[in-house]
Order: structure tokens, then sequence, then C-alpha cells
């Protein structure tokens, strides 16, 4: 591999995993990072060794030398983020959530056009290794046909609201959580067109003033009629990763079944010839590649694996996928479920996606 791209940080807090994959893929170079909070700049120069940061994101859209801008900023500055990188002619890594709201999907769709860049959604989840593993087997038909999907993201994560920014406008428990699991959900029914949910919001989170609900029970519905269930509990005493995983996918087929998670390197399968247990495969030899700090947190790994595929798929003359016109039809399904915790009512995502974008 003689090509390489350039790499710039946006957002060093949860940036700091994609500084960790950027500095050991043999795909990319990192060019700079930025951060406005000077002292965290500094911190994690320190941390990987580097001789150079910026407390300005414009120095760093004027660097020629960078390629593609990977933002790690509060979700709530992603869209405009996203649209000053693309203006500098530079491509785009962003982390889930995209986008908070589909207010500004219809400007970043023609900024990206007109700009030709690639737009690119870091759903981490997909490159955990048993949900790639997961996608290996379904890609290879060892499930069958579809029968149904649930997926689940729970965590107590009431750490979050300890955050200043969670009390913004635009804080959502659905946008910034419940995100993962609405995506794998959507990564197998690419065609959702219909959602159900129902949404409680818990006296712990309304111990910080906040009516966002941090309990989301979602059904969804494709064009073929399969369903899928999504669920999120955000504000709650969990049973712990050990008894059930933070995230899951389970996909029942007509020959067989799988379930795929996180943080555990595990994954269940059940294929023809189907037996009564299913059949554990354990992957703790990569412990060290996807979680390279503190205990079981961040995601360098899964980070590595998606800027890894990027490049491949620039390198090819590919789109990298989730691109952003599929991760703007996530922000729409999860539009569609806040509506329909609002309003109690099924709502079609199509109706979503056409208010904004006509």
């Amino acid at each position: 591999m003689t090509d390489k791209l350039t790499l710039g940080v946006l957002g060093l807090g949860e940036g700091r995993s994609i500084i960790s994959a950027c500095l050991q893929s043999e795909m990319w170079e990192l060019g700079n990072i930025c951060d406005i909070n000077e002292e965290m700049c500094r911190e994690r120069a320190e941390e990987f060794g580097l001789t150079k940061y910026t407390t300005s994101y414009q120095d760093m859209l004027r660097d020629p030398e960078i390629d593609v801008i990977g933002i790690y900023t509060p979700d709530q500055l992603h869209a405009a983020h996203i649209k000053l990188a693309l203006e500098a002619g530079k491509h785009v890594i962003c982390t889930k959530p995209l986008i908070v709201d589909l207010s500004q999907a219809k400007e970043l769709l023609e900024v990206q056009k007109r700009t030709g860049k690639a737009v690119f959604v870091g759903q981490s989840s997909r490159y955990f290794e048993p949900m790639v593993r997961q996608r290996q087997d379904y890609l290879a038909g060892k499930h069958g046909e579809l029968v149904t999907i649930e997926t689940h993201y729970i965590s107590d994560s009431r750490w979050f609201l300890q955050k200043s920014w969670s009390h913004q406008s635009g804080f959502s428990w659905l946008y910034n959580f419940m995100n993962h699991a609405v995506d794998l959900a959507a990564w197998y029914l690419p065609d959702v067109e219909e959602v159900y949910a129902v949404g409680v919001v818990s006296a712990n989170t309304k111990e910080w003033k906040l009516t966002v609900p941090d309990t989301i029970k979602a059904v969804l519905k494709s064009t073929s009629g399969i369903c899928a269930s999504a669920a999120g509990v955000y504000a709650a005493p969990t049973l712990g990763s050990a008894v059930e995983q933070s995230i899951s996918c389970t996909l029942r087929g007509t020959k067989g079944i799988s379930r795929a998670g996180y943080p555990k390197l595990q994954y269940y399968t059940n294929f023809p010839p189907v037996k009564k247990t299913a059949e554990l495969h354990t992957y703790d030899e990569m412990h060290g590649y996807y979680f390279r700090f503190e205990a079981e947190t961040h995601h360098a790994g899964e980070y590595q694996n998606y800027i890894e595929e990027f490049a491949s798929c620039l390198f090819q003359g590919k789109t990298p996928k989730p691109d952003l016109e599929e991760g703007i039809r996530t922000i729409a399904v999860l539009e569609a479920i806040d509506e329909s915790m609002r309003t109690g009512k099924v709502v079609k995502v199509d109706e979503v996606l056409a208010k904004y974008l006509g």
C-alpha cells in the first residue's frame, strides 16, 4: 500500500480513539488535531507524542495536506462542521449521530453534491468484531430469509447528564444513544417504511430537569413486511455486560439465527444443522486491538476498521457506506420514532423525509 490519506481530527474527547486508529493504520497519516480547549489539545499531543495541534478549525481546513476531516464534536455541531469541511474541499468522516434533526439535511445534500466529496457516518457498532462476523454470515446466506430482527442499546448513562452540553437544545437519548440500535436494524432493513414507538421519561432523568425519554421501545416495519424491534434504556441500573450486552443485534432467519453484541467479544450462532444450543464464538485475542485505553471504553478498534474501509473505498472509486444519504435516512427513522412517541401513532418514514427534502 503506497497510497495514504491524511486526516485532521476535530474534537479531541471522543477524537482520542480516531487518533489512535489513524496512527496505527498503514493507510492513514495524521495531519493535525483540533479542539477549542487548548488544554485538551496539549493532553492529546502529549499522550500520542504529537508535535502540533491547533485550536482553530479554519486553520486545519486551510491545510492543503489534509484530505479528510474526522468530526468528533458535540452532536449539535455536526451539521455546521460537515458543511465547512465540504466547502473547504475535504472528505468527511463524522461520528454518529450524523445530525440531530433533518432541518439541515437538504442543504448538506446540496453541498455534498456540489463539492463531490464523500461523507461517511462512523456507525461504530457495525465495525465491532462480532457484528463484522455476523454481517459476513448474513451476506453468505447462512440465516436464510430474514424473519425478524431484535436490537438494543442498554446503558446506565446518567453520568452523561453531568456534561453541560447535554442540557442544551438538541440533546436526546434517542439520537445520542439509541442511534446504535436503530442503525443496526436499518442496516439489515434499509427499506424501513413505518415506525411505532413508546417512550418514558424516568424520575432519574427528571431529576436533571430534562423531559427527554430515556426508555424507548420501537417497532420498525420494512416495505416487505419484515419487522425489527429496537429498544433502549439509559437512566436506570443494568444487569452488567457480563449478563446482558450493552449493544445487541439478533438476526432470526428461516435457516438460522445469530446474536452479536458489544462490549464482549462474543458471537452466538445456530446455523444448519440447527442444534438445541447455539455455538459461542469468542475473539478475546483481539481485545487489545478494540480496547486500547482504560477498561472497555472508547472505540479505537472499530474506528480503525471503518477508516480503513473508507480509504479502501476511495482508492477503488467506490462510495464509502454508510454515506450521507443513508445517514439521513437513519435520522429520518429516528425522527419517526420521536414523532410516534409524541403522537402515539404509526409514522411513515418517507413522509418525515418529505417534510424536509420535498
